[in-house]
């Protein structure tokens, strides 16, 4: 089902195909003004099925999002069962791919974190809110400093075999804590972190390319949701010339995002992502575009997490497919002058001094 122009991957050893584009719900509904309410839903409506109608099958929450927190799911779950009474046969369950993420609940000591307590009660919530009895996908916003892996990892097994999420998996989480909670997992009889959601995109590379690269492999074989893979719209150049209203740094609590300009700025990042622009223009397709095609060329992105908050920015977006198709290794070559920012290849604790196999 979906459109014959969707590409799918495997979400790590799941077994489960997930779009290579994913929606997600960060830092636009609940929070933009246009995004809240019932006028947040109806956009809601409108931008999923646009993107269901194009293939997507994975949608990107967690208790976090929205300001209160949850309010982004509260609005997915109501527009979700509006779009199912609408079209139940594109919109069947069995067939969508579900995401959450816990760690920041509430204001409260104890509504945030990975204590069992927390993912218990929070993992609850975002049920009731989504509407749903499962989700396919639930992350750990964040590490905890004040759980124990070893807990955290029981937390996980206890929400996949309670039937609340099919698997579990990380957010932001170094590869050794991965690595620790997967041997934590296997030693114990309990469910390992199948996925990962980092940051990746053209400006944020070291820690997907180069720290992240041993778990791509047997036997942890993760999957990735990335997020963030236009640096939250900066790669799409609309920054260059001041900040547009109704951006994410105009939103209130989003005031880092101010901070985080300048310093790109001092970084020259500036003009780097002109740069892209001019390139992009030359190839006859949008920054965007180029960004988010970029991100699929790697084979460890299993999905990118799309934000866009119009029909136009969305369409634009579900163009990037046809764009990935055409970029030559040329072309890839040239935007990596551009960037001049490649981490280092992985090749083992040994470095240059690995051992070589001359064999036939």
């Amino acid at each position: 089902m979906g459109d014959d122009s969707m590409y799918y991957r495997m979400m790590g050893n799941t077994g489960i195909q997930v779009s290579v584009l994913s929606y997600g719900f960060w830092a636009t509904y609940g929070v933009k003004d246009r995004l809240t309410g019932d006028a947040g839903v109806k956009s809601a409506k409108e931008l999923m099925q646009i993107a269901r109608e194009a293939g997507v099958n994975c949608f990107d929450h967690a208790e976090a999002y929205g300001n209160p927190n949850g309010e982004a799911e509260r609005i997915f779950g109501i527009a979700l069962k509006e779009l199912q009474s609408e079209d139940a046969e594109l919109w069947r369950r069995s067939e969508l791919v579900i995401t959450t993420k816990i760690f920041w609940g509430g204001p409260g000591v104890n509504e945030s974190g990975l204590s069992i307590k927390h993912c218990r009660e929070g993992m609850d919530k975002c049920l009731e809110r989504l509407q749903l009895d499962y989700v396919d996908m639930v992350f750990c916003h964040r590490p905890d400093p004040f759980t124990p892996t070893a807990t955290v990892v029981r937390a996980m097994t206890d929400i996949v075999r309670s039937g609340r999420a099919t698997a579990w998996g990380t957010s932001e989480w170094s590869a050794q804590q991965i690595t620790e909670a997967y041997w934590i997992a296997k030693s114990e009889g309990l469910e390992p972190p199948q996925f990962e959601q980092p940051q990746y995109n053209m400006l944020h590379r070291q820690r997907f390319e180069e720290e992240y690269f041993p778990l791509y492999n047997p036997p942890y074989s993760i999957g990735t949701t990335i997020w963030s893979p236009l640096r939250s719209g900066f790669l799409t150049g609309k920054y260059l010339d001041g900040i547009p209203e109704d951006s994410r740094p105009t939103q209130s609590g989003y005031d880092w995002m101010l901070q985080d300009l300048e310093e790109r700025k001092a970084r020259g990042e500036f003009e780097i992502v002109g740069k892209l622009v001019d390139f992009a223009n030359n190839k006859g397709c949008t920054p965007a575009q180029l960004a988010l095609a970029w991100c699929l060329k790697n084979q460890n992105v299993s999905t990118i997490l799309l934000g866009a908050t119009t029909e136009d920015q969305l369409r634009d977006n579900l163009g990037c497919i046809e764009v990935a198709l055409s970029i030559s290794d040329d072309d890839m070559k040239s935007i990596e002058e551009i960037l001049g920012n490649k981490p280092a290849d992985w090749i083992g604790p040994g470095g240059d001094g690995n051992r070589q196999l001359k064999t036939l």
